[in-house]
Order: structure tokens, then sequence, then C-alpha cells
């Protein structure tokens, strides 16, 4: 960590092997399958620019994944505003339509099928385990607002499933 702060590339290298996997898990649970390699990459370019900033207070884990989560979830309000702004309160589900009656629940599919704002409180509270307080000050909305969307998420999950049995 230390020489990477330095500037030597081998050692940011190591660094990025050690930790790509798991921040481009919680990429594609945040943004998507098909943003998630280069959300990744913006993940690690802000983690190379930060490094002088890291002071040890926690575990370099730990704060790249604070790091990651923040430029993630910028990345995707960045995209969203950019498409457009979905007005709803409830999340559409995406039709799915399949010809196997024995496909398994993937995950990521159950989660790509509902909104962003509510995948994101979803990954935040049940996969990562931020409280309510921590996930509205990262997203930029109230306390009873994620606590909404967590149990619309929740709900359209159910739904997802029910649709796949």
């Amino acid at each position: 960590m230390r020489s990477a702060a330095r500037g030597d590339v081998d050692a940011f290298g190591r660094l990025y092997r050690a930790h790509a996997e798991r921040i481009h898990r919680l990429a594609r649970r945040l943004v998507g399958d098909d943003a998630a390699d280069e959300a990744t990459q913006d993940v690690f370019v802000r983690a190379w620019t930060k490094l002088g900033s890291f002071r040890g207070d926690a575990q370099f884990a730990t704060w790249l994944h604070r790091l990651a989560i923040n430029v993630l979830i910028r990345r995707a309000q960045s995209a969203r505003r950019r498409e457009y702004r979905d007005t709803e309160l409830a999340p559409r589900l995406q039709a799915r339509s399949t010809t196997d009656p024995h496909i398994l629940l993937d995950l990521d599919a159950a989660l790509a099928s509902i909104g962003d704002g509510f995948r994101q409180v979803v990954v935040l509270h049940d996969m990562e385990g931020y409280s309510h307080e921590e996930i509205a000050a990262l997203l930029g909305i109230g306390v009873g607002a994620s606590r909404m969307r967590l149990c619309r998420a929740r709900l359209a999950l159910r739904a997802f499933m029910i649709g796949h049995e």
C-alpha cells in the first residue's frame, strides 16, 4: 500500500489483483452487468488518485470498499440523470420470458429487474450491511425513503422469484 501511494505502479497492480474481484462483484450489483467492467476501472482510477489520502485508520480493503460505494453510487446517479428521471414510486419489473420451466433464480438477474434506487438500497442494506442512516447519507435521501425503497425492493424481488419458480 505504501509503495503504491508513492507511485509504484507494480505495487498498485498487486493491490488491484487482490481486490478487483470483490469490487467488480459490488459494481455488478450496483450498476449492472453492462457497466460493471468500466465502473470497476473507475473505482481503481479513483483509488490511484486518492491513495495519498489513505491515513491507515482502517484496513485498506475497508477504505477501498467505501471509496467504491461512493464512486458506484455517483456513477449510477449520473447514468439515471442522463437517461431520464423515473417518477414512479413502485419498481417496474422487466418482462422476462423463458421456455425453460426449470430456470434457476439468478440473484444478479433479480437485482437487474428492479430500478436503480431500489437495487442500491437492497444491496447496501441487505448485502453490505449498511444502516438506513448510512444509506440515506450516501444516496442523499431521507432515512424514511431508504426504508421505503428497501421494502419495495424486497417486494419486487419476491415478485421476481415467484414469477420464476
